[in-house]
């Protein structure tokens, strides 16, 4: 049985998995990452930060990477397919307030990347690949994670668990917790596509209304790569999605052929959550806390918030600078903002933009929208929204 009697494992190498090991490892706490893929998830997943989360990953020491990897912006707009209206907006006026005003637009996996290379230059912080939780166990003084890996099945011991993989946490499985919700019974479809949007009037940011070609269409790099994410009856067989491809696309690229689909990936939404986010030694964050469909980035967002709060915290409790209490109040506080605020925001924004097909209801919608940019107000309010997902420092 390998063991560290004061250190992490953190289960999961996406961004909220290696950032939180980043900022353990940065106070000088022992952490290893366990991940069942065998490197970095290269499937289109997240690819925008929001304003609101620049710090975090500033304070990280991630962001400059970040930023040369990907690209900042600050243009919006809404694309009415029915009638080809544009609605447009800036997040200049954050300029007045903010730091950082404006969104990065990054692959994940990119930013995992960015941070698992952070990560070599701290000896007491290891990454397992290809290797799968199947039990987590816990007593007074740790916990034991059982594991199957390439040399066959171990027990690795520590002094804290975060469970931070995904949806399917095997974690929060571990723990006997429900995931409590619903399921939504579209599927999305994320899609990378070599294809110049921006010759069809599409901005950098993209929120395509209707009911059968919504889409959220954003540029993800220099050279480009654009993720184009439209939704399908999750009743459809998975394994034809790309067969029925090109179909979407001969409308929505108004029949341009010389698009590549580079890569895709169907998954299903949810609005779910673990009744709580911590049990003992154990600490649940991102996905494998709460899941939400992807409309207006809140997945992500929440994710990286909850980090900024859980790292500082757990490493104050494992310094003796914090009770172990302050676990509690991360769990209240990051489930409560979930639940209030980035879930229902998510579900109301797949609503406008995959199309409610009733007329009058889509027309309040659009003038709301049109209110919105032409109040500066209104706007202001829609720009600082992501703050709202914020927790501030516990310790």
């Amino acid at each position: 049985m390998a063991e560290d009697t004061d250190g992490v494992i953190v289960v999961g190498a996406g961004p909220v998995g290696v950032l939180n090991a980043l900022g353990l490892a940065k106070q000088g706490i022992p952490v290893t990452i366990v991940e069942r893929e065998p490197t970095v998830v290269e499937s289109p997943r997240a690819a925008v930060y929001h304003w609101a989360v620049l710090e975090g990953l500033d304070e990280l020491g991630v962001l400059e990477a970040g930023m040369r990897e990907g690209f900042t912006k600050q243009d919006y707009q809404y694309v009415v397919w029915s009638t080809g209206e544009r609605i447009r907006w800036s997040m200049a006026p954050l300029e007045r307030v903010e730091r950082f005003p404006f969104n990065l637009h990054l692959g994940q996996n990119t930013l995992a990347k960015i941070v698992l290379k952070e990560l070599e230059a701290f000896d007491h912080a290891s990454v397992r690949w290809n290797t799968r939780v199947v039990g987590v166990e816990q007593d007074d003084d740790g916990v034991t994670v059982s594991v199957e890996g390439p040399d066959g099945p171990e027990r690795l011991r520590a002094a804290w668990v975060i469970g931070a993989d995904g949806a399917g946490s095997a974690v929060r499985k571990s723990l006997g917790l429900e995931f409590e919700g619903m399921t939504w019974p579209e599927r999305f479809v994320a899609t990378n596509v070599r294809f110049d949007f921006s010759t069809l009037d599409y901005a950098q940011a993209n929120m395509q209304i209707d009911s059968k070609y919504g889409a959220i269409i954003v540029k993800l790099d220099a050279e480009g790569l654009w993720r184009c994410t439209y939704m399908e009856d999750a009743a459809l067989p998975e394994d034809s999605v790309r067969e029925r491809m090109p179909a979407w696309f001969e409308v929505v690229l108004k029949g341009a052929s010389d698009y590549d689909v580079v890569q895709y990936s169907p998954y299903r939404m949810h609005q779910r959550t673990a009744p709580t986010y911590r049990v003992g030694r154990v600490v649940l964050a991102g996905d494998a806390a709460h899941a939400t469909n992807p409309t207006g980035g809140y997945g992500l967002t929440s994710g990286l918030f909850d980090t900024y709060v859980l790292y500082p915290a757990l490493g104050a409790v494992i310094h003796g600078r914090a009770d172990e209490s302050v676990l509690d109040e991360y769990s209240r506080l990051r489930r409560k903002v979930f639940l209030e605020v980035a879930s229902p925001q998510a579900s109301e924004n797949k609503r406008v933009i995959y199309g409610d097909n009733d007329p009058e209801t889509k027309e309040r919608d659009l003038e709301r929208l049109r209110a919105m940019v032409a109040d500066p107000d209104l706007l202001w309010q829609r720009l600082i929204f992501p703050r709202r997902l914020r927790t501030p420092s516990l310790v």
